[in-house]
């Protein structure tokens, strides 16, 4: 095994050879088989364990292990202990989702620090397998059977084309000693019923199951490469970026072949889950949207516009003093600033009758029922008619600022003034207002 391991090194992660890489350790076979191998291929290798404090004097021990097989092979080691139950209760996870999430940020975090290049993992052929038969039975997209990558980010998993049977085999002839963890042998998880009930009856049946598999898997990965190719050249066509807002067009979308299908590729980074909802949304009234745990997509006329949660949340109202002179806002730098004389105005800059203002100004979004006096019209408006005329998308309107004197609209921020504080030939003291 190890020349086939040092074939495929050479052939498919050259990249290892002469980097500096961290090797995420738990004591079982996997990775002590893939720690010996590099130390035999002589790769710049050191440890990293978690004890995840989960099995009492076991994990001690696991520990204990990882140390000697360091000292042993004379490599550095680094160990971390983790207080997994409290952390899943607190985050409200499963103790595997809680010991998934503290290992691998630790990892990152190690290999931040002290300047590895890459982070190697034992996951083999049984693991791809396994990971495979999971979300075939949740359900899931072309890319849920593609398998585990080889390369993501700065992970690299070397075992990959490797069975664990033949990890098994080379420990033995090696005479490598491992840790097992009893916890493996449970069927109390859906991977462990896998690995015990379901996946020997499949090789029983078919002997050739892995080599078969790594076949369809490469198929799959093929299939997906012209997917995304696809998906790229119809991003062009369909998708905008402006700021932190992505629109894209429904009527463009529509035409496509099979919309739901380019749909959930164009948004599949973006966590949703409900995929009959976003579909809808396609044929919906304006104003409907589908929220994800991190993003809205809403239906603005021809368009559906997605958003980070954080970019739609109100921000509180902002107090402006008398003696303000300049402020920092979520829409730019606001300045103050008395003048002798208007000079030119924009939409970023208004010139107001000091006299007319009641302090403390305040600053904020606008509210159903807001209306005001337009500069340069007779007679009152609500926002909601003005955004309508104005044309203003829904997600503009959630982005618009109100400074208010009391009760009363002074400007509507970067659209338009207040009649009721414009200058005139009574005025005595004039204040330019600006936006940067």
């Amino acid at each position: 095994m190890l020349q086939a391991f040092q074939k495929h090194l050479d052939m498919h992660l050259d990249m290892l050879h002469g980097s500096r890489l961290l090797l995420a350790i738990s004591g079982g076979l996997d990775s002590v088989v893939l720690t010996h191998l590099c130390h035999q291929s002589k790769l710049k290798v050191s440890l990293a364990h978690c004890n995840f404090n989960l099995r009492a004097a076991e994990s001690d021990a696991d520990e204990e292990f990882v140390m000697e097989l360091a000292d042993d092979l004379d490599m550095d080691v680094y160990i971390e202990s983790f207080d997994t139950e409290a952390y899943a209760k607190e985050h409200h996870i499963s103790i595997q989702m809680a010991a998934r999430e503290l290992r691998y940020t630790w990892f990152f975090e190690l290999a931040e620090q002290l300047d590895f290049d890459y982070i190697l993992t034992a996951h083999h052929a049984d693991d791809n397998l396994e990971t495979f038969l999971i979300n075939l039975t949740r359900g899931t997209g072309l890319e849920g059977l593609t398998g585990i990558p080889e390369i993501s980010d700065k992970i690299v998993r070397p075992l990959l084309p490797f069975s664990r049977e033949a990890l098994e085999a080379f420990a033995k002839k090696e005479y490598i000693e491992w840790r097992e963890d009893a916890s493996n042998a449970s069927t109390k998880y859906l991977r462990n019923k896998l690995r015990h009930d379901v996946i020997p009856i499949l090789k029983q049946m078919n002997p050739q199951l892995l080599q078969n598999f790594q076949t369809t898997i490469s198929n799959l990965q093929d299939s997906q490469d012209l997917i995304d190719d696809a998906v790229v050249k119809i991003q062009k066509k369909l998708v905008a970026v402006d700021g932190d807002q992505i629109t894209l067009n429904i009527k463009k979308l529509k035409k496509l072949s099979n919309p739901k299908a380019y749909l959930y590729q164009l948004l599949k980074d973006f966590n949703f889950t409900a995929w009959d909802d976003v579909v809808h949304l396609l044929n919906a009234q304006s104003g409907k949207y589908v929220f994800s745990p991190t993003h809205r997509l809403l239906k603005d006329r021809e368009f559906l516009l997605l958003s980070e949660l954080d970019s739609v949340s109100d921000e509180h109202p902002i107090s402006v003093q008398k003696e303000d002179k300049e402020m920092t806002t979520a829409f730019g730098r606001l300045t103050f600033d008395e003048v002798n004389a208007i000079s030119e105005t924009s939409k970023n800059k208004i010139f107001v009758d000091a006299d007319q203002l009641k302090y403390p100004l305040s600053i904020r979004k606008w509210s159903e029922g807001d209306l005001f006096y337009p500069l340069g019209m007779k007679g009152k408006k609500k926002l909601s008619k003005f955004f309508k005329d104005e044309k203003l998308s829904l997600v503009d309107k959630e982005n618009v600022w109100i400074l208010f004197s009391g009760d009363d609209v002074v400007w509507v921020i970067g659209r338009r003034p207040d009649e009721r504080f414009k200058v005139t030939d009574n005025t005595t003291t004039i204040l330019k207002i600006e936006v940067h």
